[in-house]
């Protein structure tokens, strides 16, 4: 308690010197904090950055979210033919820094499109292009792709993320005890039927916060966007405002500093509050698939009573 207290009172004395020495450099006035309160600043530059950081980390949510459940079940695989591949997909884009992957789906389609786009693959490539990668803004000029910072960012969040929810997956669904799935096959399920009715939905509360913080990196992730001039949040409230703004640069991450921790305490809130409510469901099924009141005594069926002896 006593070493706590001096290293609380240290801190407070680091923290108010470090205000005074921010004051006495004058990063307190007004004009340097004026531009937050100011709409017009909002509306053309923290906004929407605010708005394509949320729009990428949603998208690449989803698609992370869903590649990690693929890829965790099938490394659970009991052939190798798919646990194998399953895990060096895994492994590779897991051991990959997320801004490389950022870089090379942003640089190399383009390098490599016009290749591909005279070989026996061309059609191929147009026809993924125009069908699918088409929705991410994906386009092809002549044989040349091109994708757009939206799309590189999305993609490389995406296989980053996602194949660290795999592992998440796979250790959730291992986390149940085997009981549970013996049972299950004990009467009648196969194996699809107990991966989906009995160890996925009680694995799901095991992984949620994990799942949660996996997300919240995510969307932090998404300032990486910067490096390949993508719009999101961060470039618009630490570098536009600035260079608009008196170089505010101190006033400018505060604010955006604030925004993220209010945007990931919310979605703590938020996961908490769906766990919560998943093991009440649980705890309320366990009670409605019990038999109200003691069991009947030995011998003693349903609804028979025993007649006393004489």
């Amino acid at each position: 308690m006593l070493l706590t207290a001096v290293v609380t009172v240290v801190l407070a004395v680091v923290f108010a010197a470090l205000i005074w020495r921010l004051y006495d450099k004058g990063q307190f006035e007004e004009k340097l904090w004026s531009p937050f309160t100011e709409w017009t600043v909002w509306r053309h530059l923290l906004l929407p950055g605010l708005l394509n950081t949320l729009k990428a980390a949603a998208v690449a949510t989803v698609l992370a979210l869903l590649f990690g459940i693929v890829f965790g079940l099938a490394r659970l695989s009991e052939h190798w033919w798919v646990r194998v591949p399953a895990g060096v997909v895994v492994e590779f884009f897991r051991g990959i820094p997320l801004l490389i992957l950022i870089f090379l789906a942003f640089f190399v389609p383009n390098k490599i499109s016009p290749a591909i786009a005279e070989s026996s693959f061309g059609q191929l490539q147009r026809l993924s292009v125009d069908y699918f990668f088409s929705i991410f803004g994906v386009e092809s000029n002549a044989g040349t792709v091109t994708v757009p910072a939206f799309a590189a960012v999305v993609f490389g969040l995406t296989m980053y993320n996602g194949s660290v929810l795999a592992e998440v997956v796979r250790a959730g669904v291992l986390s149940i005890p085997k009981g549970q799935s013996e049972a299950a096959y004990s009467i009648g399920l196969r194996k699809n039927g107990v991966m989906r009715l009995v160890l996925l939905p009680q694995a799901i509360t095991v992984m949620m916060p994990a799942i949660v913080s996996q997300i919240v990196v995510l969307l932090k992730d998404t300032a990486l966007g910067f490096i390949i001039a993508y719009g999101e949040f961060l470039q618009a409230g630490f570098k536009q405002v600035p260079a608009n703004y008196e170089n505010n640069v101190l006033q400018a991450g505060i604010v955006v500093a604030i925004i993220y921790i209010a945007i990931n305490m919310s979605l703590s809130r938020v996961a908490t509050w769906l766990e919560a409510r998943s093991r009440r469901s649980r705890k309320t099924e366990a009670k409605t698939m019990g038999t109200a009141g003691p069991p009947p005594a030995a011998g003693v069926g349903v609804g028979e009573q025993t007649v006393p002896t004489i």
